[in-house]
Parts: structure tokens; C-alpha cells; sequence
């Protein structure tokens, strides 16, 4: 069977394709093999800068040359690196021989086999970066390429699709908080009447949480390491024995690529941040499950009514349902994102003495954590957007529990010095239902101050809310 949509492993790539197209990008292998050209490059052009005498500085035009290449790297592009590698079995030095390829070199003669390039590049210019074409991977061992171009990908993916995403659901939350700020509902404590709220507070409530964690998730440092095979500058001290490289490092991975510096690793750089960020994207994730766990019983209680969209079935067989399913999928998905993300971060940190290859290999499932919680956060605020507050059922429920006043009236009671209180109220409200009028009949019986006692006897569950609406309105 061809691959296909259809034929995918993972719905990532299958049924939901389209909604991660944007991590495509920059989490496939295709652009995994597009940020290893980007940091190759970038560390080609710093060593032209670093005043050795065998490299010269680069004209503009052939600086420009090599920004082209990162800059207009295609899917082609990613083809014939995967073509060479077939015959290297080594991804990054295929990625090399691409490097030297795109200056005009010669592939070595194992690749004969291969259809040449056509390359549009001034002779001048394939003269000057052919004179520099043994200062590529220049001392590097190939997790110097690696770890980098792992960083550059989590930064890009983190802050240029997945906050965006998670903020846009933060936002919707928001809309609905402060829309519904007022509205009195029930609350539920272990699954029994409770002390009101409002419908908006309730959602702030996750709001903010949901602030937080993304504040989390961006605030984890990148880490990059540029430092050779165990990370002490073996080889490029064997060559330039004076120069800085710490220094040289440092520049490149901060002021070229935009990551931070460690300076202290083995031959990998040793995950720790990886861990960090996909612990607080995970963390994300567990807020919004418990929303979509919330808001699946909120609907199942009547309380949200579901937009419907034409032509669309709830049930096979039952044509009254409008399932939530936008709740479902997210909750699916946000189970099925977490699994992974933990396993990252759980694995990662941990290597085998200076290095082993089992980082390498999870590694190549990020885009399988992001996808899948993109894909959940899609689900949720497209539940979100077909709701509809049902405010007849909050006040219907609200009505039907005038018990929720026993903690107001035992509470005054306590002020003013009425014994047994909390028990009092236990024996008119435990396990049952209590009326309007029984209520009254109780706070009317009491002795304490008339404006206490006026003041309990205008309260109602819809009016009892505390300041939940003005938390609501705050978020």
C-alpha cells in the first residue's frame, strides 16, 4: 500500500493532517534536515569571521550564497540529502556532502549513481567558498549540529505555533468568563450541591491557570552546545591551540542561532530543558483535560446547549443527540500527547556514560507530542465555539437547592453566638431537600439581630455568589 492520508500510521499525518500542517515544517524530518543546514551554515560563516588564515572572511556575495541555501532549503532539498544518506548511513555528514555539493564540489565516487544538480552559482563565488569547503562541520562532532538544530526547532515550534495556539484557547476562555461573569450556577463538590458561583468564575478559574502554565512553557531556556565530542573543545584546540573557542562557541550558539549556551555537557547535550518544556507543556495539557472533563458534565447536565451545524449526525441511531465529541477528541488527544511528552521527558536526561543513541531515536517523536496536543487544543476551542449557556437550567437547578443556604445561616448563627450551629443546620439539611419556606421558617426563628436576620432572609442560591463575578470580570 502506497502512503497516503489514508494509509498513515498516525492520524497525525492521516486523518488529522491538516490540522498540523503548521508543525510539518519545522518538526518532519524534512525540517529537522533544514535546521541542521541552518546551524552548518551558521558556523561556517562565524569561523570566515574569526580571523584564522586559512579561512578568509567571506565576500557578501558568497555570505549571501549560503543564506539563500537556509533560506530557500526545499522539500527537494530534503530528498537528496536522504538520497546521499542512503549511501553515508549517516544523516549529518549526508547533510555535509549536501553543503559541498551546493558549492559545486563533486560528490565522492559512491555517489555516481546519483542524478547530478543543476547549480546557477557565479564562478567567482564557487572559487571563494570551495577555498573554505574543509571548514564545514569544522572540529564538530555531529550532536554539535544536532542539539542545535533540535533547539532551533522547539523554539520555533513553542513560540510560533503552540503558545499561539494555547493563547488563542486562553482567549476564548477569557470571552467566556467575563460574558458569563454573573451568571449564578451551582456549584459541585464531590459531584453534590455545593455553595453557588457563576458560570464566568468557573472558567476563569482555569483561566488562570492556564496563564500560568503557558507562562511555564515560556519560560524555559533553549540550550544549545557547539563543543565537540565530549564537550571539551578537543579537536578544535588540536587545531587552533590559542583561540577562545568557549568564547567563539558561546557567539555562535547565542548571537547566530538564538539559542542559550551550556557550557558544560557531555557529548550531548543533556536535556534538561527538553524535560522542563515538555514537563510544562504536559502540565498545560492536564488543565485543559479537566476542563474538557467539566465541560462534557456540564452539558450532560444541561447546563451548555451545542450549536449544530447542518448535515452533521450525533448518533447513529439516536437522532435527538448532539454528542460532545470536540470534548472527547481533546481529551483523547491531550491522554495520547501526555504519554509521549512524559516518556520525553523522562528519557531524555538520562545517557550512558558520555553518549548512547537512545536519545536519538525518541527525539524523532517531538512532533508526535506537539501534534497531538495541536490537535487537542484545535478540538477543544472548536467545542468551544458551539456552546451555548443554557441560563433557564442553571436557574432551575439553583431553585431546586435551597440547602446551599444552610452555610450562610450557620455561619451568622456562629457570629451571634448560637450554640450547636453547624448541627442545627445538619439536621435540617443532611441527605434532603429543604424548601423556601422551611428555610425562612428556620432564620425567622432565630434569635438574632434584625438586619442579620433580614439579610439571610433575602438571600437565594442565585444571589448567594460571593465575588465571584468580580473575579470573573478580573481574569
Amino acid at each position: 500500500m502506497s502512503l497516503s492520508a489514508l494509509s498513515a500510521l498516525s492520524p497525525l499525518d492521516g486523518r488529522y493532517a491538516a490540522k498540523t500542517d503548521k508543525l510539518r515544517p519545522i518538526l518532519s524530518e524534512a525540517g529537522f534536515m533544514h535546521h541542521r543546514v541552518k546551524v552548518e551554515i551558521a558556523w561556517l560563516q562565524a569561523l570566515s569571521a574569526a580571523g584564522f588564515a586559512e579561512i578568509k572572511p567571506f565576500s557578501a556575495a558568497a555570505s549571501a550564497l549560503l543564506d539563500k541555501l537556509a533560506a530557500d532549503f526545499t522539500e527537494a532539498d530534503a530528498a537528496r540529502i536522504k538520497a546521499i544518506e542512503a549511501v553515508t548511513n549517516h544523516d549529518v555528514k549526508a547533510v555535509e556532502y549536501w553543503l559541498k555539493e551546493s558549492i559545486g564540489l563533486p560528490l565522492p565516487s559512491s555517489y555516481a549513481h546519483l542524478p547530478a544538480r543543476t547549480l546557477n552559482i557565479d564562478a567567482s563565488i564557487t572559487e571563494e567558498l570551495q577555498g573554505a569547503a574543509e571548514f564545514i562541520h569544522f572540529a564538530c562532532t555531529s550532536e554539535d549540529i544536532n542539539n542545535t538544530s533540535h533547539g532551533m526547532m522547539l523554539k520555533a515550534a513553542r513560540d510560533t505555533v503552540m503558545l499561539p495556539a494555547l493563547q488563542e484557547l486562553v482567549a476564548k476562555l477569557t470571552e467566556i468568563a467575563h460574558a458569563n461573569a454573573a451568571l449564578p450556577m451551582l456549584s459541585r463538590t464531590h459531584g453534590q450541591p455545593a455553595s453557588p458561583t457563576t458560570l464566568g468564575k468557573e472558567i476563569a478559574n482555569v483561566v488562570a491557570r492556564l496563564q500560568r502554565a503557558a507562562k511555564r512553557i515560556a519560560a524555559v531556556d533553549v540550550l544549545g552546545k557547539m563543543n565537540g565530542a565530549v564537550g571539551n573543545y578537543n579537536a578544535h584546540l588540536s587545531a587552533y591551540p590559542d583561540y577562545d573557542w568557549q568564547a567563539f562557541s558561546r557567539n555562535v550558539i547565542e548571537q547566530r542561532l538564538g539559542l542559550v549556551f551550556n557550557p558544560y555537557t557531555i557529548q550531548i547535550e543533556p536535556h534538561d530543558y527538553m524535560a522542563e518544556l515538555f514537563d510544562a507543556v504536559a502540565r498545560a495539557n492536564t488543565i485543559l483535560l479537566d476542563l474538557n472533563r467539566d465541560i462534557w458534565n456540564y452539558i450532560s447536565l444541561g447546563y451548555f446547549k451545542q450549536r449544530t451545524k447542518a448535515g452533521e449526525i450525533g448518533s447513529s441511531t439516536m437522532p435527538h443527540k448532539v454528542n460532545p465529541i470536540d470534548f472527547e477528541n481533546s481529551e483523547g488527544n491531550l491522554g495520547m500527547a501526555n504519554a509521549v511528552l512524559k516518556h520525553l521527558a523522562e528519557k531524555l536526561p538520562v545517557s550512558r556514560m558520555q553518549r548512547d543513541l537512545t536519545d536519538s531515536t525518541v527525539l524523532r517523536n517531538i512532533g508526535v507530542g506537539f501534534g497531538y496536543t495541536l490537535l487537542a487544543y484545535d478540538s477543544c476551542l472548536r467545542g468551544l465555539n458551539k456552546l451555548e449557556v443554557n441560563p433557564a437550567r442553571l436557574a432551575d437547578d439553583l431553585e431546586a437547592t435551597w440547602e446551599v443556604l444552610a452555610e450562610p445561616v450557620q455561619t451568622v448563627m456562629r457570629r451571634y453566638g448560637i450554640e450547636n450551629p453547624y448541627e442545627q443546620l445538619k439536621e435540617l439539611t443532611r441527605g434532603k431537600g429543604i424548601s423556601k419556606e422551611a428555610l425562612r421558617e428556620f432564620v425567622s426563628g432565630l434569635a438574632i439581630p434584625q438586619d442579620a436576620k433580614d439579610l439571610l432572609l433575602a438571600m437565594t442560591p442565585a444571589n448567594y455568589i460571593g465575588i465571584a463575578a468580580e473575579l470573573a470580570h478580573k481574569i
